[in-house]
């Protein structure tokens, strides 16, 4: 895994597409795993928890209409981006596709770079500290671009592992990460590293967010993880 980077899931049944959109978004600089089918996209999405999905609407089995619906029925994988992959070009399956919950619906045969484009601005809104955007959350400022951060005018002294941690966060105030999904997240997939090191890092993140004073905006929720307010 890529660490830190955006992780893209492309759903789609022919393989040269997949491999296609696989390799395009690989020279992108995105973390991106495939699925074959819908079934197998439901089981990389529990594993991987990825930002953004390209979802291919005809499937044999399961659906990417279907995938999609049962994506955005759950609240741990609603906020989830997906975009949908379809040859049906009337309007009124573009407006199926996006009833159901799809962010965006791109026409097949596409333009690569027009997708490329999509995925970018669906990744704004979802992960805005990957395409150097500043974020706020009540006091606290992070700059992705200069890797700052501020708390009212005072800069915090944040390690890369704090500050990545931070990223993460300030990316969803409010919701509840578990140790497992912060070490994928922050670490990587592919590095072991105990649980016990997520609550060690924490603990300095906090330290470093109350060094000038203030509450502990970093709430640890028994039994499920940590969250930013």
């Amino acid at each position: 895994m890529k660490k830190d980077q955006p992780v893209v899931l492309v759903v789609e049944d022919e393989p040269a597409q997949r491999e296609v959109l696989a390799f395009n978004l690989d020279a992108e600089g995105y973390d991106v795993v495939q699925a074959a089918n819908g079934e197998e996209a439901l089981i990389m999405v529990d594993e991987v928890m990825p930002d953004i999905i390209v979802l291919d609407w005809m499937m044999p089995n399961l659906s990417g209409i279907e995938v999609c619906r049962r994506l955005k029925m759950r609240p741990e994988t609603r906020w989830i981006s997906i975009i949908m992959l379809s040859a049906k070009s009337e309007e009124v399956d573009r407006v199926r596709g996006l009833e159901t919950g799809a962010d965006d619906y791109v026409i097949k045969p596409y333009s690569i770079v027009e997708l490329m484009a999509r995925v970018k601005a669906q990744l704004r809104r979802t992960r805005p500290t990957t395409v150097g955007l500043v974020l706020e959350y009540r006091d606290i400022r992070l700059n992705s671009e200069t890797h700052k951060v501020y708390r009212g005018e005072a800069v915090l002294k944040l390690g890369p592992t704090e500050f990545r941690l931070l990223s993460t966060f300030i990316e969803k105030p409010g919701r509840v990460w578990s140790r497992e999904q912060l070490l994928d997240r922050v670490w990587g997939r592919d590095i072991y590293v105990d649980t016990r090191t997520v609550d060690v890092h924490i603990g300095r993140l906090r330290k470093a967010l109350r060094e000038f004073g203030g509450d502990d905006p970093l709430r640890t929720v028994r039994g499920a993880g940590y969250s930013l307010g």
